[in-house]
């Protein structure tokens, strides 16, 4: 794959090591010790998820590994090259002068910035780009950044074996969920690239999105509440794709947590503490962490675990495991965002009629 020149990639790679040099190394042991217990419980998630949730991947067996953080870096660089190459090409065409030879050294430091302190903080992602050109060993893996995971457990002396299979029943839920759906997969992609597509590199567009900011704040809303700084530049048809975005990854993210929980139940003892400890990891991050996570939407995504769990628990009160089970029928069956704050929405608009109680 060619790679847009609009980014500086090896100066996003280097700025990110530099942010996370501080890694605490792993001694050998306690290594041989994690790749084995992720290996294991990669494979024991995957059975517990598809028996609690009924979602089957077609694409094999999930892969487990664990990296450091310049790997989990280089993992995420690969994914924004695939996923921003459209916008950036659409950017080299229609900018130049000075800002040919200056932007892409800024955008690289600060994609490398942002990517280096979030690699001092992330337990685990599941990668779900595919690309049929590309090395397969590469693709489709569920990474547990190993250090981060260590130094956790450390800290709060978390049981291992049972931290880290709590931790795997997230990570493959949302593989079960990507290649469980026939349609998911191409589904997400399909609404990021058109957000990428839809992109528009006028200047102009900043200095609108700068008047909507202002005029949201002076009406007492907060501009930056559902997507940071992305959401505050976007243009109305990205608004529109980031609702539906915003929306899936509310759910996805709360039938994580809900799954988790539940498939766990007889397998992973203290749950309940895990899931206190990260929640208040989460808000008692300290004013700089806050302003990096507001700015780059990441406040958004933590906003997305207690509303989606929230919308899951409403609408299986009204309707149990059969009606939230038809989200994954089709696109048109998932919620948009505003439907995940009022999940009465949802169920009028897809609940047989019988169903749906005044």
């Amino acid at each position: 794959m060619t790679e847009s020149t609009s980014i500086d990639w090896d100066l996003a790679r280097t700025i990110a090591a530099k942010v996370n040099r501080n890694e605490p190394e792993l001694a050998s042991d306690d290594r041989r010790r994690m790749d084995a217990d992720f290996e294991e419980f990669t494979a024991l998630a995957e059975e517990l998820v598809s028996a609690e949730t009924g979602l089957i991947s077609l694409d094999g067996n999930a892969r487990g590994r664990v990296a450091d953080r310049a790997d989990w870096v280089d993992a995420n660089l690969r994914s924004f090259q695939r996923l921003l190459k459209p916008m950036l090409d659409q950017m080299e065409e229609k900018m130049g002068g000075p800002f040919s030879a200056v932007g892409p050294k800024v955008a690289g430091a600060e994609l490398g910035m942002l990517l280096g302190w979030m690699s001092t903080r992330v337990l685990g992602q599941y990668d779900l780009l595919v690309i049929e050109d590309e090395n397969p060993e590469q693709q489709d893996i569920v990474y547990y950044v190993g250090s981060n995971v260590s130094a956790l457990e450390k800290r709060f002396a978390f049981p291992e074996r049972d931290f880290r299979l709590w931790l795997a029943l997230h990570e493959v839920t949302h593989r079960a969920q990507f290649t469980g759906v026939p349609w998911m997969r191409e589904h997400f992609l399909g609404l990021v690239n058109s957000t990428m597509d839809q992109a528009d590199t006028d200047p102009k567009r900043f200095s609108d999105g700068l008047r909507r900011a202002l005029a949201a704040k002076k009406a007492g809303e907060d501009p930056m509440a559902d997507g940071g700084l992305t959401a505050v530049f976007a243009s109305e048809k990205q608004r529109e794709s980031l609702e539906q975005i915003g929306g899936l990854m509310s759910l996805l993210e709360g039938h994580g947590d809900i799954t988790m929980d539940r498939a766990g139940v007889g397998f992973v003892h203290n749950a309940e503490r895990f899931g206190r400890v990260l929640r208040q990891r989460r808000q008692n991050a300290s004013k700089f962490v806050a302003l990096i996570q507001r700015l780059a939407g990441l406040e958004a995504k933590m906003k997305q675990y207690a509303q989606g769990e929230a919308f899951i628990e409403a609408v299986e009160d009204h309707g149990g495991r059969d009606l939230i089970d038809r989200v994954w029928e089709g696109p048109t069956m998932l919620p948009l965002l505003a439907e995940i704050r009022e999940p009465d929405a949802w169920i009028s608009r897809v609940a047989p009629a019988e169903q749906v109680v005044a």
